[in-house]
This record gives structure tokens, sequence and C-alpha cells, in this order.
């Protein structure tokens, strides 16, 4: 991997987090609409939505830089419509990441071929 592979993992993983509270918030103001007369829906609806474009456009990206497999890509994918799952993937992304940029400065320096 190089150091564009860790960036587009590095981007994913910064929206995976915020996705899931966005989510988890969307939730709870679906309850809060239909039990009380607070409305957040289409504020939060709204918020979620943008941030569930933003995941989905990185996830693609870091599909396509980190040459995933069908199964890797699809659990990523999979982590964006769970109410919790980005937390999943961040910590999954965060480790993928740091592995990236260790392998690129390893190339870097010569200490690996490839």
């Amino acid at each position: 991997m190089d150091l564009k592979t860790a960036s587009a993992l590095r981007r994913l993983r910064l929206v995976s987090a915020p996705e899931a509270v966005s989510f988890l918030v969307l939730l709870v103001c679906s309850v809060l609409r239909r039990t009380t007369d607070f409305d957040a829906v289409p504020v939060m609806g709204a918020i979620h939505g943008l941030l569930f474009i933003v995941y989905v456009l990185f996830w693609a990206d870091a599909w396509n830089r980190a040459r995933w497999p069908l199964p890797t890509a699809a659990w990523y994918f999979l982590m964006s419509v769970v109410p919790v799952g980005g937390f999943f993937a961040e910590r999954r992304l965060r480790k993928a990441q740091e592995d990236a940029v260790i392998a690129a400065r390893a190339r870097r320096e010569g200490v690996v071929n490839a």
C-alpha cells in the first residue's frame, strides 16, 4: 500500500464515527418525534444523509485504492447501515491505516521491495 491508500483509509475512518453517531441521534429523534412534540428528524435526517453519502464515497475510494476483496468491502459497507457499525469500522480502519503507513515508509526506505 502507498500513502494515497493510507489517506483514503484515514478519510473513511474519520467519517465512520460521526456517521455512526448521527445515525444513533437520528434514531433517538425518531422515537422522540413519535412520543413527544419534539421533531428534529428533518434536520438530523439531512445531517445523517450527508454523512452517509460522504461515507459511501470514501468507502468506494478506499475499496479502489486498498484493493479489498469483496467480503472486506461488503463488511465496511454493512457497518455503515448497522446502528453502531461505524465504531467497529473505525477501529479496524485505524489498524489498516497504520499498517499502510508503515508499509509505505518501509518501501520508501528500501526495507522491502514492491
